[in-house]
C-alpha cells in the first residue's frame, strides 16, 4: 500500500499531543524511542524528520508559513460565468478566494468542484455564480498552526485568510500548507514545475525575489529568527532586502548580512525578481564590501 503522509500526521498528531507535548524538553532521540513504544514500529527516516517539525509545530504562526497577499489568486466578483470559468483553467486551483473591490474585502471562497453541475450555464449571463460561494474563514496572523490544522479538521475546512492588525488581508494559508511543515513540499498534478531558486556553485544559489522567508530558511536550515530584527514587515527574500537597503536596490547591487552576500540579478521599478545568494567564510565576511 502507497505511503500516505497525511494518514501519518493525522494519527501522529494526537498521540504526539497525548505523549510528548508536555515533554517538551527531551532530546528528539528520546521522542523517537516513546513514539516507537507507542506505535509498536521502528520509525523510518521520513517520520523523524515529521516528528522533528511535529515537536516545533506548536511554535509556528501562520504568518511564518501563509502566501502573502501579493501572491493570491483571487477572483472578482464583478467577473462574469465564463470568465471565471476561463480563469479557472489558467490557473488550476481547486479553491480560490473572491473579492469585491479590492483584496481587502473577500467575500467567500469559490471551490471549483461546486461549479460542475453548471457547466452548462456559461453561456448564461443572467446565472448568478456568485451563490455558490462558501463563507471564507478568516484567521490573525499570530494563530499558531497546530491551532489552526485543528480548527480546519472540526469545520472541515481547507483554506483560511490571513487578516493584519486594521483587519485587510494580509495572506492566505491552506490545509496542504500546514501538512507541507511536517512532511516536506507536497507536488500535485497542477503544481508547476518552477523552482523558486536553483544551485549556481558550491556555496551560491540564484532565488526568486518572492521567496519567502520561511522558504528561504528552510533551503539552509537557519532559524527565521535571524531575520527578525531586520525585516520590518517583510515575508519574501526581495522585501528583506529592500529593507537592508532602504531603497530598491539597482542591478548588480551587493548587500551584505551576516554570512549572507546577496547580489541583485534582476530588478524592475517596483520588486527586485532575482537574487544570487552567496555565503561568505567567516575570516571574509569583513572583507566583503556590502
Amino acid at each position: 500500500m502507497a505511503y500516505n503522509p497525511f494518514t501519518w500526521v493525522i494519527k501522529s498528531m494526537s498521540l504526539l499531543e497525548k505523549r510528548l507535548v508536555k515533554r517538551n524538553q527531551s532530546p528528539l532521540d528520546k521522542i523517537n524511542e516513546e513514539f516507537e513504544a507507542a506505535t509498536g514500529e521502528e520509525t523510518t527516516v521520513e517520520e523523524k524528520e515529521m516528528i522533528k517539525g511535529l515537536v516545533k509545530f506548536g511554535k509556528t504562526s501562520v504568518k511564518q508559513i501563509m502566501k502573502s497577499r501579493i501572491d493570491i489568486t483571487a477572483f472578482s466578483s464583478e467577473l462574469s460565468f465564463r470568465e471565471v470559468l476561463e480563469n479557472i483553467s489558467k490557473h488550476g486551483f481547486s479553491r480560490i478566494p473572491v473579492y469585491k473591490d479590492g483584496i481587502d474585502n473577500i467575500e467567500g471562497i469559490l471551490n471549483i468542484k461546486d461549479l460542475f453541475a453548471h457547466i452548462r450555464e456559461q453561456d448564461n449571463p443572467d446565472f448568478d455564480w456568485l451563490k455558490l460561494l462558501r463563507p471564507a474563514y478568516f484567521i490573525p496572523e499570530t494563530k499558531k498552526i497546530e491551532e489552526l490544522l485543528k480548527d480546519f479538521q472540526g469545520m472541515r475546512q481547507h483554506m483560511a485568510i490571513v487578516v493584519n492588525e486594521y483587519g485587510g488581508t494580509a495572506g492566505l494559508v491552506t490545509l496542504e500548507d500546514i501538512i507541507e511543515e511536517i512532511v516536506g513540499e507536497i507536488a500535485d498534478e497542477f503544481d508547476e514545475d518552477d523552482q523558486t531558486y536553483v544551485k549556481i556553485g558550491d556555496n551560491s544559489w540564484l532565488f526568486e525575489g518572492k521567496i519567502s522567508l520561511n522558504d528561504f530558511c528552510k533551503v539552509f536550515d537557519i532559524d527565521p529568527v535571524l531575520f527578525e530584527d531586520v525585516k520590518g514587515e517583510a515575508e519574501s527574500l526581495g522585501g528583506l532586502l529592500l529593507q537592508l537597503n532602504s531603497d530598491l536596490p539597482e542591478l548588480g547591487d551587493k548587500i551584505m548580512f551576516e554570512r549572507f552576500l546577496f547580489t541583485v540579478e534582476s530588478v524592475n521599478n517596483k520588486t527586485i525578481k532575482k537574487v544570487k545568494v552567496s555565503i561568505v567564510e567567516a575570516n571574509e565576511v569583513n572583507e566583503t564590501g556590502s
